[in-house]
């Protein structure tokens, strides 16, 4: 077994918002990635447009960079619970883990979810406590903080007594001591120099190399993303592909790319411990091993975690159908939503007893709404529904998936936001006086509690109210949480809304629409102020009499409408209902959209 002394493979691990991809910039800058004089945007590993306007990363992106002789593969993992499938499977390509944690914040739930899985796969953490430049910040404490999850997360003792270093990435510098630093990033890199372990493999043995990723280029086409555990890879070399179910075919390999900062460079062949892509494979999935045709020795693959909700995507057959979206067919939306299944690797796609609908199963809200928008913006129409939670049956039992819940509120609101999610079957597990006037409230809640709560804490906190959670478990299932207290305003007719009928409407409750919006009959137009359902005619014009009475012409003033988001209109639509989504478009509209239809359907339940 031989060391490749000159190179290192790390990953970068935190909770959302902690500051990976701006470490990952500053590491770039002074690794010698970019000029002196170019330009770079910030967060420059964010190169999607969803994760450019959200701040968040949704895809794991990997570059490198040279220090000291030493070529640094990073790679840049999400944040969100949501992409933890993300995460799973790229820690299998690293030997170390930076640990990122926000010094004012400290340990959040992210934190913990990705950690456990670096930790039971044995890989070495460095703790990095970023942010120490912020008012308030507390980074002694916040490294207590980070060994007691060490503890809880059965650490062992040499993970225990992993190095500490101090950071800003915002303004590029790394230190062993948070009072003084020299401004640059040098106590870092020569810290992953000194703990994360060079690579290990034998060179002459035969050729494995593990699919951890599926790249695409408009040149070349599919590329598997992975690293060489064995062996060496060459260009055109005959290897054999073995599948997940045992199945194998031999291939030829095309071309190889390697990461040098953030562009690709090809290269004739690869060794032990390289993190490269593979063209000319074919149709290859995540999870697959490359081997010597000689000697077919498959890797084991990390489990990625169960999907925990689901929703029903389907044909749009809505009165306005087809007038935004290029792709509106079962067709279209069944090849695109099976081709997303190969390189989204915890999202499920299964048919249903319709040849219109497809049951979509991901990990959370956000993961399938950040699906639904990129679908949108690639130009398909589609209807999706109401989340729903998938339980098991574990020994008889109907288990149902638990989160842990984190919420930072200020202190005046605390109660409020414990009766409302004791309402949702939450249990209050700690409670600590945070900072800045604001208290940290951790709960279990069943996944379904937490659907549409979001905006109920902005209401409660005056938007102030933080919220985090993460998947802890499955436990028995814990009774009925109240439905939606609120019903729908639903458009009584089709035609184009006016001031005068939406001013008639706004006083049932809050309206979604503004005037000169086209509608249908059916569709919701806003909410009602009371818990049932109400018809209201947006289209209403006033009658034109040659009576004139006093103040008549004077303008009649509309409450500003509320715009929801797609989260939010997730979060509001009630069984019996379904979101329209378009290109141009997002309309909430009742899945019976004729009035005496649904009136029969509400009789019979």
């Amino acid at each position: 077994m031989s060391k490749r002394e000159d190179l290192r493979n790390i990953a970068i691990i935190a909770h959302v918002d902690h500051g990976k991809t701006t470490l990952v910039d500053a590491m770039l800058k002074q690794g010698g990635v970019f000029r002196e004089n170019q330009h770079v945007d910030e967060r420059v590993m964010d190169n999607n447009d969803l994760e450019k306007e959200r701040g968040i990363t949704i895809l794991s992106k990997n570059t490198s960079l040279m220090y000291n002789g030493v070529k640094i593969n990073i790679v840049d993992t999400p944040g969100h619970a949501d992409f933890g499938g993300e995460v799973e499977r790229v820690l299998k390509m690293v030997d170390g883990v930076l640990v990122l944690v926000d010094a004012f914040e400290g340990c959040m739930p992210q934190t913990r979810f990705v950690l456990k899985k670096a930790l039971a796969l044995n890989l070495k953490p460095i703790i990095v406590i970023n942010k120490i430049d912020r008012p308030n910040a507390r980074p002694y404490e916040v490294v207590d903080e980070v060994l007691e999850l060490f503890l809880e997360l059965d650490a062992t003792e040499e993970q225990f007594n992993s190095p500490v270093v101090f950071a800003s990435a915002r303004d590029g510098y790394a230190t062993r001591h948070p009072e003084k630093h020299d401004g640059s990033m040098k106590p870092l890199f020569d810290m992953i120099l000194e703990n994360v372990n060079p690579p290990e493999g034998d060179e002459d043995a035969p050729l494995q190399f593990l699919i951890s990723n599926i790249d695409y280029d408009d040149y070349v086409g599919t590329m598997a993303l992975g690293r060489v555990e064995r062996g060496v890879i060459k260009v055109g070399q005959s290897t054999t592909l073995c599948s997940k179910d045992g199945t194998t075919r031999n291939v030829k390999v095309g071309k190889i790319y390697q990461f040098q900062g953030l562009n690709r460079v090809e290269v004739t062949e690869a060794k032990v411990g390289d993190i490269v892509n593979v063209s000319g494979l074919g149709k290859i999935n995540i999870g697959e091993t490359l081997c010597d045709a000689n000697c077919i020795e498959p890797l084991p693959f990390v489990e990625i975690d169960e999907p925990t909700l689901s929703m029903t995507f389907s044909v749009n057959n809505s009165p306005f159908a087809g007038q935004d979206g290029e792709f509106v067919t079962s067709r279209h939306l069944r090849d695109r939503l099976f081709k997303e299944m190969e390189t989204n690797v915890s999202l499920k796609v299964e048919e249903t007893d319709s040849a219109d609908a497809f049951k979509v199963s991901g990990r959370g809200e956000l993961h399938l709404s950040v699906l639904i928008e990129t679908m949108r913006r690639q130009g398909y129409e589609f209807q999706v529904s109401r989340p729903v939670v998938i339980n098991k049956k574990i020994d008889g039992k109907m288990m149902e998936p638990i989160e842990l819940l984190m919420i930072d509120v200020p202190e005046d609101c605390v109660g409020v936001v414990i009766d409302k999610l004791a309402e949702r079957k939450a249990q209050m597990v700690n409670m600590t006086g945070g900072n800045g006037g604001y208290t940290r409230l951790e709960f279990k809640i069943p996944s379904r509690g937490i659907i549409g709560y979001r905006s109920i804490l902005m209401t409660d906190t005056r938007g102030n109210g933080v919220m985090n959670h993460v998947l802890s478990g499955y436990e028995e299932y814990k009774g009925d949480i109240p439905a939606r207290q609120r019903g729908s305003l639903v458009a009584f007719e089709t035609g184009e809304s006016v001031t005068y009928g939406l001013f008639n409407a706004q006083d049932r409750g809050t309206m979604f629409i503004g005037p000169g919006e086209q509608v249908y009959s059916g569709m919701i137009v806003g909410e009602n102020s009371r818990v049932d359902d109400v018809e209201v005619n947006v289209c209403k014009k006033k009658h034109v009499t040659n009576m004139r009475a006093s103040g008549s012409d004077e303008a009649l003033r509309l409450v500003p409408h509320t715009v929801l988001s797609l989260e939010q209109c997730i979060e509001f639509i009630a069984d019996d209902e379904l979101l329209e989504v378009t290109p141009k478009h997002l309309r909430l509209r009742k899945k019976i959209l004729d009035k005496t239809l649904r009136a029969k359907a509400r009789s019979k339940n």
